[in-house]
Order: structure tokens, then sequence, then C-alpha cells
């Protein structure tokens, strides 16, 4: 059975920091794009950012790029994401996916092409 287990979302002031992680059990993760997607009341799940299973490429939704960075460790079957200059647009919940099969390109930023999900870690950031 798989799983993806989220920590380290909580509440935050505006300019603050968050690193979220997500491991996985019951696959290999390596052979998986990983990323992050996130959620707010009455809006639709949008890419923050997601990692292709090589790790050479990775992608960012808009308003993640230049504050957001993700990074993987396929050993430890985890991926992390790191959150400078928080602001209050981005309070969400975070989930964490996984993909099999969608190879490195662009169609990774899509939340259809994602084959399992996490239970959500809600970040809340107060202004």
């Amino acid at each position: 059975q798989v799983q993806l287990v989220e920590a380290g979302g909580g509440l935050v002031q505006t300019g603050g920091s968050l690193r979220l992680s997500c491991t996985a059990s019951g696959l290999s993760s390596r052979n998986y794009a990983m990323g992050w997607f996130r959620q707010a009341p009455g809006k639709e799940r949008v890419l923050v950012a997601t990692m292709a299973w090589s790790g050479d490429a990775s992608y960012y939704g808009d308003s993640a790029q230049g504050r957001f960075t993700v990074s993987r460790d396929n050993a430890m079957n985890t991926v992390y994401l790191r959150m400078d200059d928080l602001e209050p647009e981005d309070t969400a919940v975070y989930y964490c996916a996984a993909s099999r099969g969608r190879g490195t390109g662009p169609i990774l930023k899509l939340p259809s092409v994602y084959d399992y999900w996490g239970q959500g870690t809600q970040v809340t950031v107060s202004s």
C-alpha cells in the first residue's frame, strides 16, 4: 500500500520560512516524479513545485518561482519543499504527490498525471 506522509506545515508570519517534507512508503521514489501542489479554500489545486524522478528537471508554479525550492532524497524516499519569504497568499493545504511513467517534461505540472497523493498539511501565513 502506497502512502505519502507530509510534515512541516504550521503557522508562520509574513516573511518567514517553512520546510515541508514528504516521505513515501510502498514505492521506490527513484521511479516517480514527486512534487507539491496546494489548494486554498474555494480554489483549484495548483502546482507549487515538482521534480522529475531523475532530479534533472524541476518545475515551479508562478507564485513559487524564486521563493520556494524543491529537492529530493531518493535514498530516503523523501521530497522536500523549502519555502522562504512567505506571504498570506501562500496560505493553503499543501499536498505531496507522486507520478510514475510520465517522463521529465512539463506534463509534470498537471495534477491529473499524479498517481498518489498525501493527506495534506496546512500552511497558514499571518499578516
